[in-house]
């Protein structure tokens, strides 16, 4: 083996080598292998970041799991009410993997200016309400406190603010129809305060939800203070949502109905699994072409150097080592475009988590910059999955070796 690595060795880095008709193909191999891992890295981590971070915004708006009542039958609002006295409040010990539970309740209303008017949901949120899966999207002032007495603060979207023409410290004059309501009385009334602007980028949630004290909900609804429209239930993995969906569903009340955010948002999540057919046909189109390029390298190389396999065979050398010293140069080109493929793809994917500098329309992508998964288990898998399968390809032209005869290779020119 130790002759077999020093003849590779010195086909790499041979004089010879340098000046011969192989070097331009081998260059072109490795920048083949090294593109190809760039755009690998960026597919797997922008696919897989634009998946986490829209899951992500879905959760912190609906929680990954909601209990509600059968009776609302999918209403926007909250209709008829739950007691907070359940078994599975506040914590869920018949399900494993659940790490918070919230109650939370959703009235419709009408934000009316001087010159405009917008319809809003305004969802309402306790002292349980836990704002760290919601905290990121703040981008002015502060979070509405609803840990004391029953105050006018809200949490108001940016793309509603600036369509009627509000900001931070404005009062949002919002109107309420009263429940089972005559056409002539009057609605209720709440001259909010706007203490904070949020912006997910998720414009379907952002034109619609504000953030306010449930108790005003409780107060309109005539509930009482233990009454919440739903909850919402965050689990630990997000890839058992559907199990843990059913175990949720299996014990809680029967007059009770849980639903997932992948069944209440269909459309999104199935659109979301189109992206992991689109990242494995992207990276077979190129570990395909890199193969190629390392195919056609490996082929010039053992054309040009088909005098030395001869030399080499009238020796006493065997087939099987001779194209392991081929195979042997292979690896170390697939290694050098590995490596400099990794250093610049993790490179640009370090610049764009920090800087966002690549943007994306939120109306159709849900996000305003491309988000990126960085996770070396699958960089690692991605490195080691080129490797193979390049040699494997190699594997049927390093063949070829074996059909070059001693005697006529030697007069080969």
């Amino acid at each position: 083996m130790n002759f077999e690595y020093f003849i590779a060795k010195r086909l790499i880095k041979g004089k010879e080598h340098k000046s011969s008709i192989s070097a331009p193909i081998i260059k072109i191999a490795i920048s083949a292998i090294a593109i190809g891992m760039i755009m690998m890295l960026i597919t797997v981590a922008t696919g897989v970041g634009l998946q986490h971070k829209i899951r992500e915004k879905v959760a912190a708006f609906n929680g990954h799991i909601l209990i509600s009542s059968f009776d609302n039958n999918s209403s926007v609002e909250s209709i008829i009410p739950i007691t907070k006295g359940q078994n599975f409040y506040p914590d869920f010990p018949d399900v494993e993997g659940v790490v918070h539970m919230q109650g939370v309740a959703t009235k419709m209303g009408l934000i009316r200016t001087a010159t405009d008017f917008d319809g809003v949901v305004v969802k309402g949120i306790g002292q349980d309400y836990d704002w760290d899966y919601f905290k990121e999207y703040l981008i002015e002032g502060r979070l509405p406190d609803v840990s004391g007495k029953l105050n006018e603060e809200i949490l108001l979207s940016s793309h509603i603010a600036n369509r009627l023409g509000l900001t931070i410290g404005d009062k949002a004059i919002t109107y309420f129809l009263k429940k089972n309501s005559s056409t002539n009385s009057k609605p209720y009334i709440r001259a909010f305060k706007i203490v904070g602007i949020y912006n997910s980028g998720f414009q379907e949630f952002d034109e619609k939800f504000l953030f306010a004290d449930i108790r005003h909900i409780q107060k309109m609804n005539k509930w009482e203070t233990d009454k919440v429209g739903n909850f919402e239930v965050f689990i630990d993995d997000f890839e058992e949502i559907d199990q843990k969906g059913q175990e949720i569903y299996e014990n809680i009340p029967s007059t009770l109905d849980s639903q997932t955010i992948t069944l209440k948002y269909a459309t999104i999540f199935e659109w979301l699994k189109l992206f992991d057919l689109n990242i494995i046909g992207i990276i077979g189109i190129i570990i395909l072409v890199a193969g190629i390029n390392m195919i056609t390298a490996l082929l010039v190389l053992i054309l040009e150097r088909t005098p030395m396999i001869g030399i080499l065979k009238a020796l006493g050398s065997n087939d099987w080592s001779i194209r392991k010293m081929f195979l042997y140069n292979a690896t170390y080109l697939i290694l050098v475009g590995l490596f400099w493929g990794n250093l610049i793809g993790i490179g640009l994917l370090f610049i764009q988590n920090k800087y966002g500098v690549v943007g994306l329309n939120p109306q159709t992508y849900y996000v305003s910059t491309a988000p990126v998964y960085i996770d070396f288990g699958y960089i690692l898998l991605l490195n080691l999955g080129t490797m193979l399968l390049c040699l494997l390809m190699l594997l049927i032209p390093s063949y070829i070796v074996s059909k070059i005869s001693p005697t006529k290779s030697i007069r080969f020119q």
